[in-house]
């Protein structure tokens, strides 16, 4: 059992905003003894998103694109009407020539990009960068792609995105090395799900040059931050996101197309009945961020997670994954460069799973698991923290001294 420095002081009360948007969670107002750390799963729900839903489903219930009566035109014209809010939503530069097409998340969206956009773009001999440390979701829909390719004769080669061993970053001086006349394509990551870095993506629109194409993984991005298209250094060309990750419901999400570098991006096949009620719960959520400001909720997580690195190095066993020099709460690193409210990381001696349980058993819900990263498995699981709005100092306070308790 080793021994804890003393914590420093603890904050101050959390800030009215805070405690206002805290209460429009009626989940977690209900169960005050249990702190859900598990928001890059899944967000819980504000009342005006569940709300928006229970109106949609009591008023105006019916199938979009399809009915000429108003039940259907409504619902419909909400459906078009939640494109254009994602567009303003992402500060879209160029709405009249983006495109947004609903899915049921992320792992969904990557895979149409892959499959109903990329085969088409790409030739024998060309090649693809993609990130092996990063979520599965934004690995295998690219090699599955390459797979269906080499079936029609056509070979392409997959080359890993190169990181920083330091920082856990992209490392994007060898990737502008990496980069050659046959590249066309790269799949990167915006924030991190297991280590919660900010990836700089910024830097890959100069390292690969004006013409190749970028798509974005921003599942632990939108809803959680804020998100400019618009910006020069944003120049991506897909931004791929979860819904009910920002708020909204299972099932909801959405792809961001450009539109500027090869053809505008059209799911193929037929297109069935959409997720109704999860668009109804898109628009609501994205309403709800704009009112609470995604400015200082991604300031609220980021304190909270350095709150947290800052606690758990004092803690012996434990190791925190992920970029080590900004571990510190003065830690000279810009905010920019900290955990966006992830914090991983293991106990020296416990085993991750186990850790897990015990955490439940003092009312905390994290994720303990090999996390769907690329590569890992059982023996590399870890613990994850990942908080939203709702989540409070308290509650980061509580958590470290069950794990000084098991340290």
């Amino acid at each position: 059992m080793s021994t804890a420095e003393p914590l420093p002081p603890a904050e101050p009360e959390s800030p009215l905003w805070q405690q206002e948007a805290r209460e429009q969670f009626p989940i977690v107002t209900a169960h005050p003894e249990l702190a859900y750390l598990d928001s890059a799963a899944t967000s819980q729900k504000p009342r005006a998103v569940l709300e928006a839903v229970q109106t949609y489903l009591t008023t105006s219930n019916a199938n979009a694109g399809r009915g000429t009566y108003p039940w259907a035109n409504r619902t419909t014209d909400l459906v078009e009407s939640t494109r254009e809010r994602v567009k303003e939503f992402l500060h879209d530069p160029e709405p009249g020539r983006s495109g947004v097409h609903f899915t049921s998340g992320t792992s969904e969206g990557l895979r149409a990009v892959a499959r109903d956009w990329l085969v088409s773009h790409l030739t024998d001999g060309d090649e693809i960068l993609v990130p092996y440390g990063d979520h599965r979701a934004n690995l295998d829909p690219w090699v599955e792609a390459q797979r269906l390719l080499a079936e029609r004769g056509a070979q392409v080669r997959v080359r890993p995105l190169p990181y920083q061993t330091a920082s856990g970053d992209y490392d994007h001086q060898a990737l502008a090395r990496a980069v050659g006349p046959r590249t066309r394509f790269v799949a990167a990551t915006h924030i991190h799900h297991v280590y919660g870095g900010d990836m700089n993506v910024h830097r890959i629109r100069d390292a690969v040059g004006p013409d190749v194409v970028i798509c974005l993984d921003a599942a632990q991005s939108v809803g959680h931050l804020p998100v400019h298209v618009d910006d020069p250094s944003l120049d991506v060309d897909f931004v791929v996101f979860s819904g009910h990750k920002a708020l909204a419901l299972p099932g909801s999400g959405a792809i961001w197309a450009r539109n500027v570098r090869g053809s505008a991006f059209r799911p193929e096949g037929w297109q069935g009945t959409p997720n109704t009620t999860g668009i109804v719960s898109l628009r609501a959520a994205l309403d709800w961020l704009d009112t609470v400001g995604l400015e200082r909720v991604g300031q609220w997580t980021t304190m909270l997670s350095t709150r947290l690195t800052d606690r758990l190095v004092r803690l012996g066993p434990y190791e925190v994954l992920g970029c080590q020099a900004s571990l510190s709460a003065d830690s000279l690193l810009p905010a920019g460069q900290r955990r966006h409210g992830i914090v991983t990381f293991r106990h020296h001696e416990i085993p991750s799973d186990d850790l897990g349980f015990i955490l439940f058993s003092h009312g905390f819900m994290v994720r303990a698991d090999s996390l769907c990263q690329a590569g890992a498995d059982a023996r590399d699981a870890s613990v994850r923290v990942s908080l939203h709005v709702y989540n409070t100092v308290e509650e980061i306070d509580r958590l470290v001294s069950v794990l000084a308790s098991l340290a």
